[in-house]
């Protein structure tokens, strides 16, 4: 206990984030978790070390664990002269449009676009979304572009999406039937990005295209190995945003920020995840570029949430109960009393505790806090798992924009917690 203790930071406002980017330095890659997708201190601390990032070390584009169509309206909205942030957040529909449509992204993407407006064009900070999810919403945008600006390529492209028309508009039914029969459209989808690659210029557009085209290749395998089971679907899924990350990188030759879940913002190796045969963004990320990647986890005790009680249900607040005894939140609440912070992992030798494999809370979008005590907690290894750990002992909900869609609701992913 009293090494936790000693190992504690203060954490009472932003310039208690020093640490954190002192531990950056000259990375090039900052990915920053959450213990739920619904909570309201996740979200504001870790804007607050965003916003720090962005202005102290130039980092030059955030990329979320999000849907690119969408995530580029908002793009648009904080890198141009466009619409409010706001109202481009409000358009989410897809479930769980809460996750981003929220007043707490809309009030970080005000500030990003003030932000954005002091620079020229080519310097500005984008916000763009790593998911795999929006297969007909990405293939409708390449097929506009196509359109507008590859005519030759039409052809190839309207085969894929007639592909996937037989099949209606429906991603389960697209990939239980595949299960069922040998046939897909696996190959009409690789001729489609083939053609998309070798076609679209390297310009703005040209990379939206391509990366659409990149969505549509990734929601393709997705959907049909999630009907199969197993990790499979969870392992394509964080590799897609592992690639889109580094093309987005790559792209704008810049310095780039991630907001994702700390399941997919840690390395899985320091969990029972590796085990099952899962990897994650954290581990792939670190795997290809070293120290030059640092990742943030957060975590906390007890409080309110936003959650839904099954996939697509509404989603309303929900109290956290106080986390397990054993758990790693028991022990730094605590420790701390009750009390917010900060803690930057040493290297070894290092207090026993850091390499101890205690149980962390992980609260998806959907949460049942009766259950509380069975589930909801991966075993961690918190000193390999992340670079640092901000520690908020009790929390709050954040705040929907609206309330939730009811026609666009994506089959429940693996695992469904997460």
């Amino acid at each position: 206990m009293n090494d936790v203790t000693r190992s504690a930071l203060r954490l009472s406002g932003e310039q208690d984030l020093d640490p954190v980017l002192d531990r950056v330095g000259e990375a090039t890659l900052v990915l920053i978790g959450e213990a739920s997708h619904g909570t309201h201190d996740f979200y504001t601390w870790r804007a607050a070390l965003t916003r720090r990032l962005i202005a102290e070390k130039g980092f030059g584009f955030v990329a979320v664990e999000g849907d690119w169509p969408d995530c580029e309206r908002v793009n648009r909205a904080v890198t141009g002269d466009g619409e409010d942030p706001f109202d481009a957040l409000y358009a989410y529909q897809r479930w769980p449009a809460f996750m981003w449509a929220n007043e707490e992204v809309a009030e970080f993407c005000r500030w990003l676009r003030r932000w954005n407006a002091a620079l020229p064009p080519g310097e500005r900070c984008g916000f763009h979304g790593l998911d795999v999810y929006s297969l007909w919403e990405s293939l409708r945008a390449v097929r506009r572009y196509a359109a507008a600006r590859l005519p030759g390529r039409m052809e190839t492209v309207m085969e894929a999406l007639y592909c996937f028309e037989s099949y209606g508009h429906d991603p389960r039914r697209y990939g239980l039937e595949t299960r069922l029969v040998p046939n897909s459209c696996e190959e009409e989808v690789v001729r489609m990005l083939r053609a998309v690659v070798e076609s679209a210029p390297d310009d703005e557009g040209g990379f939206g295209a391509r990366q659409n085209a990149e969505v549509v290749a990734g929601a393709e395998s997705y959907y049909r190995a999630m009907v199969r089971g197993g990790p499979a679907s969870w392992n394509i899924r964080d590799v897609h945003m592992a690639d889109t990350l580094d093309r987005l990188a790559a792209f704008h030759e810049a310095k780039g920020v991630v907001w994702a879940h700390n399941t997919h913002v840690g390395d899985a190796r320091a969990t029972d995840m590796a085990a099952a045969g899962m990897t994650s963004l954290g581990q792939l990320a670190r795997e290809r570029h070293g120290e030059d990647v640092v990742l943030v986890g957060f975590g906390g005790y007890r409080g309110t949430v936003v959650a839904a009680a099954n996939w697509g249900a509404r989603a309303h607040v929900m109290p956290i109960p106080p986390a397990r005894p054993g758990s790693l939140e028991a022990l730094l609440h605590d420790a701390l009393a009750g009390e917010r912070g900060l803690f930057v992992t040493p290297e070894r030798p290092r207090p026993r505790w850091y390499d101890e494999p205690l149980g962390h809370r992980a609260i998806g979008v959907v949460y049942r806090p009766e259950r509380e005590q069975r589930g909801n907690y991966v075993p961690t290894v918190l000193g390999d798992r992340y670079d640092a750990f901000i520690w908020l002992d009790v929390t709050e909900a954040l705040h929907p924009l609206h309330a939730e869609p009811w026609d666009d609701v994506e089959p429940e992913t693996y695992p469904s917690a997460m």
